[in-house]
């Protein structure tokens, strides 16, 4: 291709090498330019959406936690006296507001754990840089560099490990804190929330335990104490090691110092004291006392707050109770009294429960849900059980007293009888004795009049009673069983305590209730009791009754008798079978005895949690009487003595009605020291459905009441006679048609005499043994013993032999039979043996009183021993 170049131009030269390096510098400086920029824009939009992140996670975690913010302080329970008894929190915490904090206090904190606190937004930038170079050089994040806000976070939502991913989440609630909340808010947040050791949480307990002071009158040693001791609570606190709380102490004291908030002066003079512990400290922190009453009264609150447990216990709250503090230290004392207690062949403990309520207001004066109670563990007060016996009032004599034709002198059946397929049976100490007082059947709790009673009256106003006195039964529990207190579910102390109380309070009923009112941390009340306008259960007359029936059985011959204190009583006791299928025992599975005072009510139940064929109770009702009698009296020591006032059923001195009966005439009595009873004699009255009622008094007693009652014309025995006492006796006539009791008799004394137990001359045995034993053959004076119950015989001429007690034998030889007991002797000149006739007893009791027949091998005796008190029935057991 030809040349184009015009003339005169140069010709093409190639490109040099410095040029092409020229532009590759330009080129490569240009890409390190723009790379610097990319990356540095790169990092700021990476720094910026970091910190929203930031930002935006502890907003988050703030937004799902908003209750954790409220500062939560300990509700305290207070008793009937307005005396702290319980702190409910799991921790000992104060709160302080931010006005009681004095301005020295709170620089000494800042001046300590974060002297930039009013500068930064949460998080110190500085620090974090010095943390972080001091982690790269230890290879680790140990580092703090925690904000006061930082340290709240951590608090707050955080455990205490030292990872990156931890600290990068702490810092962000930091910055979510500080946005939502003013410095002295957090600063406030954060000295309430601290830990000062000892189990104690806030500047404000911290200051009563260590230097038993409030916050405004600390001294700046003091505060700067405080302010020593969170870096690490168990090593730096004064009371565990006083020097080395000095030496911190020192220098919290030389950083306020540095930081301007103290002079020289002042520094030195608070280095210089020397710490004093205070005396004895109560924080309110007693959480193992009352556990029971305790417990049941968070329960309380939560329903009638409408709150959860977590709101009570760390609500700040006051919480005033009806409970008596000694009524509640006796029970607890007497629960932790192992004699009070059968032994259990094992480690599971024989069981109890006791409540005892004020039955004119409700109010619950003490409780305790078994022995060896634990916190929120199983509170057997109100756990339902098997009444037995002690049900009968309430399914029974209860509501036929309501019905109106039945009183306490009303004749009741008391024969073995069955009702279809039921055959309820009594304890074989107790015998069917055919027509008894409605009294009596309930003094001996007599099973068959009981069922006998309610099958009369219908099981239907049994059901409806005890629902009227909160107890509704089961649809199953329509039958007969109820009467002695045999039921599908059964029933718990506090409800029976409730139901007594009802009898006790003239027929009204009662709302059992713990807490009296609830004040939160400013002062106001959130909830006062308001009792409800009492019902009227049933009529006075039917309480009035009940009560009369109910002292019978708490005194002499009654099966409550061991339950009598130093005032008046009304109670019944009860006992349920073991039901254990196969076994043949008299023990049983639950004991119970439930009463009143005119001032209070209580119930006590005793058992085992699983019952089997080795964890049985032996000594039936008489134990829970026992322990109902020890902690009454000592409970209600410094109550005031009340009375229950006239029975309806005593006589009045006001005229009888014109068809009243007559009055009972003739009346006499004698004391039989054979069978040891008092016997009554009077002229029968005449006139149709007539009973009669005994009024006695004993020396002991300053009013009559009614020991008895007898359908039988003219003849009464009171076989519920003391030796030693004095007695004073009249006695009415009643007509049960009528309703109406005719006016008393002339009063008689009877003295029962005291019983001395003559001593024998040679060892014997207690006369409860079969007698055996033959005179020695020979001469005039054989001799031979025997030990049982009944008359010595023999047979000869020219001797004699005595039975000491009330048995005579004849013969040559001697015959002892000590107590009661026969006495064999022949001697060489005796015939055969005669049968002889039992003497005529003196009217002096016998050594070991009693009359008997047979021989020495098989005697047998009506009374047993004279030293001890007649027998009485005990109480039967329910199917």
């Amino acid at each position: 291709m030809p040349d184009q170049r015009k003339k005169g131009d140069h010709p093409a030269q190639p490109a040099t090498k410095k040029g092409k390096r020229k532009k590759g510098r330009i080129s490569r400086k240009r890409k390190w330019f723009y790379g610097l920029f990319f990356a540095g824009a790169l990092a700021v939009v990476a720094g910026i959406v970091g910190y929203l992140l930031v930002i935006l996670n502890g907003e988050r975690i703030l937004a799902a936690n908003k209750d954790v913010l409220s500062l939560t302080e300990a509700s305290v329970v207070y008793d009937s006296s307005n005396n702290k008894i319980a702190s409910l929190a799991s921790v000992n915490r104060q709160n302080a507001e931010f006005s009681e904090l004095p301005q020295k206090l709170r620089e000494a904190f800042i001046a300590t754990e974060d002297k930039r606190f009013e500068e930064h937004s949460g998080i110190d930038m500085l620090g974090i840089g010095r943390a972080l170079v001091k982690d790269v050089i230890a290879r680790s994040a140990k580092e703090g560099a925690s904000t006061i806000t930082q340290q709240l976070a951590r608090n707050l939502f955080l455990n205490q490990d030292k990872t990156f991913f931890r600290k990068a989440t702490e810092a962000s609630i930091a910055v979510a804190l500080e946005n939502q909340m003013t410095k002295d808010e957090i600063l406030t947040m954060y000295l309430n929330r601290i830990y000062f050791g000892n189990g104690i949480y806030g500047v404000k307990l911290a200051a009563k335990y260590y230097f038993n002071s409030s916050l405004e009158d600390l001294k700046l040693w003091q505060m700067a104490t405080l302010a020593a001791i969170p870096k690490a609570p168990s090593y730096y606190n004064p009371k565990d090691d006083i020097e080395r709380s000095t030496q911190r102490r020192a220098v919290v004291l030389s950083l306020m110092n540095d930081q301007g908030y103290i002079t020289q002066e002042e520094e030195d003079q608070a280095k210089a004291v020397v710490y004093k512990p205070p005396g004895e400290f109560n924080s309110g922190s007693d959480r193992n006392k009352f556990l029971t009453y305790v417990d049941y009264a968070v329960k309380e609150a939560m329903q009638v707050m409408d709150m959860s447990e977590d709101e009570i216990r760390l609500g700040g709250y006051k919480i005033y109770t009806s409970l008596n503090a000694t009524a509640q230290q006796t029970i607890e004392d007497e629960f932790d009294d192992d004699s009070n207690f059968e032994k259990s062949p094992d480690e599971q403990k024989q069981q109890a429960a006791m409540v005892i309520m004020d039955h004119s207001d409700g109010s619950i004066k003490a409780m305790i849900g078994g022995r060896d109670y634990v916190r929120k563990g199983l509170n057997r007060v109100t756990v339902p059980r098997q009444p037995g016996s002690s049900f009968k009032p309430v399914t029974v004599y209860g509501p036929a007293l309501e019905t109106g034709d039945y009183t306490p002198g009303s004749i009741l059946r008391d024969d073995k009888k069955c009702y279809g397929s039921y055959c309820p049976s009594d304890s074989n100490k107790n015998k069917y004795i055919g027509p008894v007082s409605m009294s009596q059947s309930i003094m001996e709790s007599r099973n068959a009049s009981a069922v006998w009673l309610l099958n009369e009256i219908g099981v239907g106003k049994g059901v409806s009673f005890s629902g009227k006195l909160g107890m509704p039964l089961d649809k199953d529990d329509r039958n007969l069983a109820i009467a002695l207190g045999g039921l599908s579910h059964g029933v718990t102390p506090l409800q029976m305590a409730t139901a007594y109380s009802a009898f006790a309070n003239d027929g009204k009923s009662v709302d059992a209730h713990t807490i009296v009112k609830i004040v939160d941390h400013s002062q106001e009340t959130r909830y006062q009791y308001a009792a409800a306008k009492p019902k009227q259960l049933m009529k006075e007359q039917t309480a009035a009754y009940m009560t009369e029936l109910l002292q019978g059985v708490v005194g002499p011959g009654g099966t409550g008798r061991g339950a009598a204190i130093d005032r008046p009583l009304a109670g019944k006791t009860g006992t349920t079978q073991h039901g254990i299928s196969g076994l043949k025992s008299s023990y049983n599975r639950d004991a119970w005895f439930v009463g009143y005072t005119p001032e209070w009510t209580a119930a006590v139940w005793m058992g085992y949690d699983k019952t089997d064929k080795e964890h049985l109770l032996k000594k039936s009702s008489s134990a829970a009487a026992a322990l109902f009698s020890k902690v009454m009296t000592k409970a209600m020591k410094d109550v005031p003595k009340g009375s229950f006032g006239k029975a309806p059923s005593e006589p009045t001195p006001t005229p009888p009605a014109a068809d009243a009966p007559e009055q009972v005439k003739n009346l006499t009595g004698s004391y039989d020291p054979n069978q040891m009873l008092v016997s009554l004699r009077w002229t029968p009255v005449e006139g149709d459905g007539i009973s009669y009622r005994i009024y006695r008094k004993d020396s002991s007693q300053a009013e009559f009441s009614r020991a008895l009652d007898s359908a039988a014309a003219g003849s009464a025995d009171d076989m519920s006679v003391a030796p030693g006492m004095s007695y004073e006796y009249y006695v009415t006539a009643y007509n049960s048609e009528s309703g109406l009791e005719g006016p008393p008799s002339a009063r008689i004394a009877i003295e029962v005499p005291a019983v001395e137990i003559s001593p024998s001359p040679t060892p014997s045995d207690d006369g409860w043994n079969d007698g055996s034993g033959e005179g020695n053959e020979g001469g005039n004076n054989g001799n031979g013993n025997g030990n049982g119950n009944g008359n010595g015989n023999g047979n000869g001429n020219n001797g004699n032999g005595n039975g000491n007690g009330n048995g005579n034998g004849n013969g040559n030889g001697n015959g002892n039979g000590n107590g009661n007991g026969n006495g064999q002797g022949g001697g060489q000149q005796g015939g055969e043996p005669t049968s002889q006739p039992t003497p005529t007893p003196t009217s002096t009791p016998a050594d070991a009183g009693g009359t008997g027949s047979g021989d020495g091998a098989a005697g047998t005796s009506s009374a047993g021993d004279a030293a001890a008190l007649p027998s009485v029935p005990a109480e039967s057991t329910g199917p």
